[in-house]
């Protein structure tokens, strides 16, 4: 989980909601207590997990130096998104740009926590899966 200080909240409710859905998440409130190296658990993150969910606000965007390196170290192994290992999700309106632009994002902006949480976990699913199949038929265009 990338995130920067002022996105805690987000990053902490993202984080419950996936663990309850059986993903496991490296999360910087809860895992980089007292006594650990901050910088080790960083390059043990970025070296280790599969992907970087990255929390995108105007302060990520801004001002946060190392969640941009962060999301750049998961980038590197996957520029053209076919392992999809940044997944970016966008909590507050702001608008990605350069590389991180190019990327789609989950947006939770303005929805109440219920259909949050749904899609959520849906479009994780799909960026996991690789792709978005309804479960059920879309409605027949014609008459």
């Amino acid at each position: 989980m990338s995130y920067t200080g002022a996105d805690q909240e987000w990053a902490e409710w993202i984080s419950w909601a996936l663990e309850e859905a059986g993903y496991r998440v490296l999360v910087q409130a809860w895992d980089f207590v007292e006594g650990k190296n901050w910088v080790n658990e960083i390059q043990k993150g970025v070296t280790r997990a599969a992907r970087v969910l990255a929390v995108l606000s105007p302060d990520y965007l801004e001002n946060s130096k190392f969640g941009t390196a962060e999301w750049q170290a998961f980038w590197r192994g996957d520029p053209d998104g076919e392992k999809r290992r940044v997944l970016p999700v966008r909590v507050k309106h702001c608008a990605p740009d350069g590389l991180l632009g190019g990327i789609v994002y989950i947006d939770l902006v303005g929805l109440a926590k219920e259909e949050a949480e749904k899609i959520l976990i849906d479009r994780v699913k799909a960026s996991l899966d690789g792709r978005a199949r309804p479960t059920s038929p879309p409605r027949f265009p014609g008459r």
